[in-house]
């Protein structure tokens, strides 16, 4: 009897703790665009037990996405996908901020709603500078974004990377949310869950980079001022992802669940303001 798969798109830090945490008794698919990173972060979580299978994957293609899906399922009942993967303003530029974060994940929606198991759950991996847009966006972008075909994503009017620059990513990481919102019913339909988490500022490499670019200042700021005060860890969003994959989130789909320390709630009381 094959074992249940789990999915993990994305093989960074935070890729790495879920599919540890989730990995005891299931079939690991890790994927990653970065093949070198894929097989090191693979090869130590074989070395800790975990049975690990990879494949090389670019999330802003629809045949490389779906092929990982087709992948998924012959290696057993897909019941969990948290898709990680992302890039962020220090990384790239506007364009493949959007067509990584905004369109890639719209794409894994997409392609894993069709073969998720009854009973099975997806997080997307999303940001807390979704809950920060700098103008709130009209009811006809907000359904554009929810609802429009994967492939129409980066042609619509308000998606211009050169019109948004940095302010690409907060864009990206809000549709997220409300890709999830859209996806909750047909995922329902299949019997399953997707939710998506909003994390602050974490101690990965891509967290790291934020903090010695531009921006690292504000974002320093907003540790401070945060309730928690601290980074969080990858192991933070590992814990609340196997809490929305697992059972006693049976009863939530459709959600983001924000996990940043309290940056947001602390933006909100007015304890600093979005530029720090």
């Amino acid at each position: 009897m094959l074992a249940n798969v789990v999915v993990v798109i994305g093989a960074g830090g935070m890729g790495e703790a879920i599919a540890r945490r989730q990995g005891p008794g299931h079939t690991v698919l890790l994927a990653d665009f970065d093949e070198a990173a894929l097989a090191t972060v693979a090869d130590r979580l074989r070395g800790q037990g975990h049975k690990v299978t990879t494949r090389a994957v670019d999330v802003s293609s629809s045949p490389s996405v779906a092929a990982l899906a087709e992948a998924a399922t012959s290696l057993g009942p897909v019941t969990q996908v948290v898709h990680t993967a992302g890039l962020s303003p220090v990384q790239a530029p506007a364009a493949d901020v959007l067509r990584v974060d905004l369109l890639g994940t719209a794409l894994v929606i997409e392609e894993f709603g069709r073969v998720i198991a009854p009973g099975g759950a997806g997080v997307m991996i999303s940001s807390m500078a979704g809950h920060m847009l700098p103008a709130p966006l009209s009811a006809e972008q907000e359904s554009a974004l929810a609802h429009a075909p994967a492939e129409d994503l980066l042609s619509l009017p308000f998606t211009d990377p050169d019109a948004l620059g940095q302010s690409a990513y907060g864009l990206a990481k809000y549709g997220n949310r409300l890709r999830v919102q859209a996806a909750s019913a047909t995922w329902g339909a299949r019997g399953a869950r997707i939710n998506s988490i909003s994390p602050g500022v974490i101690a990965t490499p891509m967290g790291q980079q934020e903090l010695d670019g531009a921006s690292g200042r504000a974002m320093r700021a907003m540790i401070t001022a945060s309730g928690t005060g601290r980074l969080g860890t990858p192991e933070d969003i590992a814990e609340a992802a196997a809490f929305l994959l697992g059972p006693g989130a049976s009863f939530i789909t459709g959600n983001d669940l924000l996990v940043d320390g309290g940056v947001v709630a602390a933006l909100r009381a007015g304890r600093l303001t979005p530029a720090g």
